[in-house]
């Protein structure tokens, strides 16, 4: 594999859908409230799009120091495991890549107060502890629990409030829906590799709870995100219903064929959930903006 390839990869793009979902939902609920403002909401997005591929880097790199990745997984290559990238690079990408998206973090000061700081401080620490340090959520069967937080919770009311000044109780339900959400493409990913991961000891809720459970959360999850922005829809213009409906017709179709693989015949599941992630917040944001 070139070595454009090699970092493509390890980028992870099928999975960034799930940062820039976060944005633009919230983008959505600004606009519904009048208080969209265009430069905040666009670095807003490059920051979680740096800050989830930091993520990334980290846990390639971790992982592979922990002895927890092996060539020819089931899951898409692995730059560092397989030789393609050297250890040394991937660290330094992962922290050049961090670095960049605290600096933009920082330009967003001048649409907030001083604690963004600390928040931003709690990102970077959350984009390492995913994958390291004395308790790594990942291994310990709080990944899903970490993307709820920092791709749903964090990122989507956080984004709102540099737009609008202020927080919004459907807003926090929004980022809860959007985290289930974010947590179903790291389901797929553990659901994939539970035998992989339980062989090298990394206790992921997959491994922890089993297959099955593992796959009725991500039912679950799908169900539960719609009904907690059910107020917000009822809201919006009637014919906009047919949104979240098929949005929930189309998760149903992807747990079916879930349940029905194994192995590198679920990689295609994990990118179509995380797209159908940010093909529902398109259109919540097309719902907003026909609303107003």
């Amino acid at each position: 594999m070139k070595k454009t390839g090699c970092w493509v990869e390890a980028m992870r793009l099928r999975t960034l859908p799930v940062s820039v979902a976060g944005v633009i939902t919230a983008i959505g609920y600004a606009v519904l409230g009048g208080n969209f403002r265009a430069l905040p909401a666009f670095l807003c997005l490059v920051f979680a799009v740096l800050a989830q591929i930091a993520s990334n880097f980290a846990n390639e790199y971790y992982d592979y120091k922990a002895g927890l990745d092996r060539p020819g997984r089931e899951g898409p290559r692995r730059g560092v495991t397989e030789g393609d990238i050297t250890p040394a690079a991937m660290k330094l990408a992962t922290f050049l890549t961090l670095g960049a998206a605290c600096a933009v973090g920082c330009s967003l000061l001048i649409w907030g107060p001083w604690w963004l700081i600390p928040v931003g401080i709690t990102i970077a620490l959350g984009v390492m502890a995913y994958s390291t340090g004395p308790y790594p959520l990942s291994h310990h069967g709080l990944g899903e629990v970490a993307v709820v937080c920092f791709f749903g919770i964090i990122p989507v009311n956080m984004t709102f409030f540099l737009q609008a000044g202020h927080f919004d109780l459907s807003v926090l339900f929004g980022s809860l829906a959007i985290g289930l959400m974010g947590a179903n493409v790291l389901i797929v990913n553990n659901y994939r590799d539970l035998e992989d991961d339980a062989a090298v000891g990394k206790h992921t809720l997959a491994v922890i709870m089993g297959r099955r459970f593992a796959s009725t959360l991500y039912l679950l999850n799908g169900c539960f995100a719609v009904a907690l922005m059910a107020v917000t829809w009822l809201v919006l213009p009637a014919w906009t219903v047919i949104f979240p409906g098929f949005y929930l017709v189309a998760h149903i179709f992807v747990w079916l064929r879930i349940v029905s693989r194994r192995g590198m015949a679920l990689n295609p599941m994990l990118g179509i959930t995380a797209i159908l992630m940010l093909v529902y917040s398109v259109f919540f944001l097309a719902a907003s903006m026909s609303a107003v």
